[in-house]
């Protein structure tokens, strides 16, 4: 469960020359970021914005009385699973079951599949890792009668006995999967309840389709999903289908979670509820989708302050070919473009141990697979070849993905560490 990796020169921006070492002996090797130690591009991880993030996140979860149980697909990294459980996760959450294997060696107990589990292999992985590990208990979602088809044909050729935990999903018309009205959801938590292969554990959603980051109209359609999925719960309560002493309402994304809330602490029904918030990209946040959405959540939560930016790309200025463009030494292959370009958010000049602000009016137009294109105004500060630019990054997942490891630093840039991911 406290498996460390090695880092050699196979690791991208590793320096070449650097004698391999363990991850949590790097710190040991006194590099820092700004002495260019270490190769460009590179990913990093803010080691104090970090640990607020972790906090604050789960402070709020206690604030509101519910569970917290992160989705891991934005970073799969086994360290950052732990300290996520160390500062009091209930569990984790995954999209599939590869992915909760790792979660499981991290040692998470309590997971969420966020997802439909179907084919053969999947089914198999998963009694496989409930076999190995007695103390494991993990649900996945069911949005129709096809695929509770499907898991009870998986359980007969098996010849398995095993009732698995299930989820039944509501969905949004016209987005992703879950149940489109309520006639279909009672109908199928009937079925589950009647199955020998599965049993109901409670009510999912997901909100994040809906929101558009205009408070006014995300309150209102995440209260409609809420409303739809608070009526379904009430009926399939009515009807004695949850399997368990309580009744799991599990939602939440990373840019609306607070809006999910009431759903989460839902009262009269015949059984406790618990609320599960699965939130996943609060841990490094970002500087561009998720924080124009959290200065909402600010708002309606009343808060001066929020989650913090950690995670950072770093390139170094290559070429300024000519008035008002310079490349950068990072592209498609390092950081995240899926939502929006990378933004430059600090600058530190060649040879300088300091960063300061990016200058404002600086913005990436365009990334090649290993270039992004820096556009500036000529006649206010200019880049110079050897400078070196953090880019902030909008959608932590998508910049995760692309690297196999990240170092931790310091506010003085300091390299304390590194995390490495298992995507």
């Amino acid at each position: 469960m406290t498996q460390d990796f090695t880092l050699d020169h196979r690791s991208k921006s590793y320096p070449q020359t650097a004698t391999p070492c363990l991850g949590a002996d790097l710190g040991a090797k006194g590099w820092n970021l700004l002495a260019d130690d270490l190769a460009y591009p590179l990913a990093v991880i803010r080691t104090s914005a970090l640990a607020h993030n972790l906090a604050w996140m789960q402070d709020f979860a206690a604030r509101k009385g519910v569970a917290l149980a992160p989705h891991g697909k934005t970073t799969m990294s086994p360290e950052l699973f732990r300290q996520q459980l160390a500062a009091g996760a209930w569990g984790l959450t995954f999209a599939t079951i590869y992915q909760l294997s790792v979660g499981v060696e991290a040692g998470a107990r309590r997971a969420i599949i966020a997802n439909q589990v179907v084919c053969d292999a999947d089914l198999d992985g998963l009694d496989v890792l409930l076999t190995q590990h007695a103390d494991l208990r993990v649900w996945f979602l069911v949005d129709s009668l096809a695929q509770l088809a499907l898991i009870e044909d998986w359980a007969a050729r098996r010849h398995s006995r095993r009732r698995f935990d299930t989820l039944l999903e509501i969905g949004v018309p016209g987005q992703r999967t879950g149940c489109r009205t309520l006639e279909e959801a009672v109908t199928l938590a009937q079925a589950i309840a009647g199955s020998s292969a599965a049993q109901l554990g409670g009510i999912e959603c997901y909100e994040g389709g809906v929101a558009r980051c205009e408070s006014e109209h995300d309150a209102r359609e995440v209260t409609a999903l809420v409303r739809r999925v608070t009526e379904a719960a009430r009926q399939c309560d009515a009807q004695g289908l949850f399997a368990d002493a309580s009744i799991m309402l599990t939602a939440g994304g990373s840019a609306v979670f607070d809006l999910v809330v009431p759903l989460l602490r839902t009262q009269g029904l015949s059984k406790p509820v618990e609320g599960v918030l699965r939130s996943g990209c609060y841990i490094t946040h970002d500087h561009g989708n998720y924080a124009r959405f959290l200065k909402n959540v600010e708002q309606r939560e009343g808060l001066d302050t929020s989650l913090r930016p950690a995670l950072e790309v770093w390139a170094m200025v290559q070429s300024v070919p000519e008035p008002g463009l310079a490349l950068l030494t990072c592209g498609r292959r390092d950081v995240s473009y899926d939502l929006e370009m990378p933004i430059p958010v600090r600058l530190a000049r060649r040879g300088e141990r300091q960063a300061g602000d990016a200058p404002s009016g600086w913005t990436v137009s365009a990334l090649n697979d290993q270039h992004a294109y820096l556009r500036f105004d000529p006649a206010g500060p200019v880049p110079a070849v050897g400078d070196r630019v953090a880019l902030g990054i909008s959608h932590p997942c998508t910049t995760f993905d692309k690297w196999r490891w990240l170092p931790l630093v310091a506010d003085d840039w300091s390299v304390s560490g590194a995390i490495h991911t298992r995507f």
